[in-house]
């Protein structure tokens, strides 16, 4: 009864892991249990302990989207769009290719698949879904989450989401997400079985623990600050991207208006008339190319929006680490407060103010056999509590080594990705400054049309 409370930051943080030199190294063998003891053995069987399981046996694909009226769960109608997932077996079995399966799926359903893979699997950094509705928009760009365009660059983003599952050491092999891809009926009802909602943290009760917490670990700290700022600065330069795009459409687009004016000018010109046709024809050149410059820009701008996105998985992952240290921190508090209770019933003194304390010295002292059994009863219940915090201690140091192994995984991704899609992006602008730079080509030409009338 005299044992020291066990230190709750100690027992939680484990020492710092080193920098990992592939995307699986580090997740070791409670990390597989995890993930075969939240579902049941699906298809697949052992093919499925391999890293990027599906993407070495299938190709996945998000080929079309189709707008569609049904009824919701009030019978009101309602216009939603379906996604036509298919996939398709990259092995051929004696010469013959397996037919590619496909199916139907909306947005809703993929939030579905999300949510519950985040309740099942707390210490990945989940790849987030494309927008539901358009953001960071210039005035060329509808806002509708209907408009075909829109549609079209949500559907490129669910793919990416599919293969980023796909493609991840762990994720591939849940049992969900396969039925995700290859069972149609009933695959809600299938997810809704595992109970994965009541698994699910309330938010009030995360953020009671980001502010009671005492002893958070400075890494999960550190990277919550990061998230913040790359969301912070991905924000900005969207937002920048998005003016300069407004501007340089209005620079090209009013080239179109010389356009329509020489056009017009020709019609009333009998001598000069194919001069001026001829120029505002190289104006409308120019000022129709701009349409897509900006269209491939947008591609690059939703590469930006994933990790903007991102921003917020990576928040999730620190919330629930912070839960867990909360509540080791409450369970060696509770311990703590039983172990000298039962050291003040045994010694006879109260070294703190306490209604216990007061309602003696009102009534007078227990019996020695009231003061046995209350011992007893609080020996019981330290013997159980030290027992729980030892469990937590495992379950919070497993999480640390195993989320810490996927944030480095996911820092390889990002780094490699971001610079990809910004040395991308760099490249489309030099090719679009070398065509607004041959505006001069444009005046030239059209000096040349200008001399021959």
């Amino acid at each position: 009864m005299e044992q020291a409370t066990p230190d709750p930051e100690r027992q939680l943080q484990p020492a710092p892991l080193e920098p990992l030199g592939r995307s699986d190294a580090g997740l070791g063998v409670t990390v597989d249990e995890e993930a075969e003891r939240a579902r049941e053995e699906g298809s697949g069987g052992d093919t499925m302990t391999h890293n990027n399981f599906w993407l070495k046996k299938i190709e996945i694909s998000v080929s079309e989207a189709e707008k569609r009226t049904g009824r919701n769960a009030m019978n009101m109608q309602e216009t939603y769009t379906a996604y036509l997932i298919e996939t398709r077996s990259v092995e051929h079995t004696d010469g013959q290719s397996v037919l590619t399966d496909s199916l139907w799926r909306r947005y809703s359903e993929f939030e579905l698949l999300r949510n519950y893979l985040l309740v099942y699997y707390p210490h990945i950094v989940v790849p987030p879904l494309p927008e539901k509705r358009a953001e960071f928009v210039w005035h060329k760009l509808s806002a509708d989450n209907m408009d075909p365009d829109f549609v079209e660059r949500r559907r490129i983003g669910l793919e990416n989401f599919l293969l980023r599952i796909a493609s991840h050491p762990i994720l591939c092999r849940d049992k969900i997400f396969y039925l995700f891809l290859t069972q149609e009926g009933n695959w809600k009802e299938t997810v809704n079985e595992t109970g994965f909602q009541l698994k699910a943290d309330s938010r009030l009760k995360a953020l009671n623990a980001t502010f009671r917490v005492k002893n958070p670990d400075k890494r999960f700290t550190d990277l919550k600050h990061y998230s913040d700022e790359l969301q912070s600065v991905i924000s900005h330069l969207l937002r920048v991207r998005a003016r300069v795009a407004d501007r340089l459409y209005g620079v090209y687009k009013v080239h179109g208006n010389y356009g329509r004016v020489f056009s017009e000018w020709s019609a009333i010109e009998k001598e000069m008339g194919d001069g001026l046709q001829s120029a505002g024809h190289h104006m409308d050149v120019y000022a129709s190319s701009i349409d897509d410059i900006l269209e491939d820009e947008e591609h690059y701008a939703d590469q930006l929006k994933e990790y903007l996105f991102y921003a917020e998985a990576l928040r999730a992952v620190c919330r629930k680490h912070e839960l867990m240290q909360y509540d080791l921190e409450i369970a060696a508090q509770d311990l703590a407060s039983k172990k000298q209770q039962c050291e003040e019933l045994a010694t006879g003194t109260v070294r703190t103010f306490s209604l216990k304390g007061m309602t003696t010295k009102l009534f007078g002292q227990e019996t020695p056999e009231q003061r046995e059994a209350r011992i007893k009863v609080l020996e019981e219940q330290i013997n159980e509590g030290e027992q729980q915090l030892k469990s937590k201690n495992l379950e919070g140091r497993e999480f640390v080594k195993n989320a810490w192994a996927d944030i480095e995984r996911f820092k390889e991704q990002k780094n490699r990705d971001l610079k990809e899609a910004l040395i991308s992006y760099a490249v489309m602008q030099i090719s679009m400054c070398k065509k607004l730079s041959g505006l001069h080509l444009v005046w030239t030409n059209s000096y040349l049309c200008f001399s021959a009338l």
